[in-house]
């Protein structure tokens, strides 16, 4: 069975720093995307960023974009999201999700997970 498990969250000022990490396992086949998303209180869950497991290619919503990096490590069992120059405005329950790729076209979050984490909460103070 597929499982996600996020760490790294926490709080910070904003200027600053925080890596994600998903330990993710389970997986019996490669034609998967990790997604990363986020909510904030009161607000709709948004896709943030996503990397393929078959080609790695990845995906950054306009709202991260030059500031987030998503990466994985070799054997694909952590999924990275390095966050720079927090905003307030990044302030939410951060979430990985592995959206499975079958009959979806790039990028892949407007479908949502299929498995999900229990979230990590990323506090920006300004």
């Amino acid at each position: 069975e597929v499982q996600l498990v996020e760490s790294g969250g926490g709080l910070v000022q904003a200027g600053g720093s925080l890596r994600l990490s998903c330990a993710a396992s389970g997986f019996t086949f490669d034609d998967y995307t990790i997604g990363w998303f986020r909510q904030a209180p009161g607000k709709e869950r948004e896709g943030v960023s996503c990397i393929s497991r078959s080609d790695s290619r990845t995906y950054y919503a306009d709202s991260v974009k030059g500031r987030f990096t998503i990466s994985s490590d070799n054997a694909w069992n952590t999924i990275y999201l390095q966050m720079n120059s927090l905003k307030p405005e990044d302030t939410a329950v951060y979430y990985c999700a592995a959206i499975f790729m079958y009959g979806r076209t790039w990028p892949p979050l407007r479908f949502g997970g299929d498995y999900w984490g229990q979230g990590t909460q990323v506090t920006v103070s300004s």
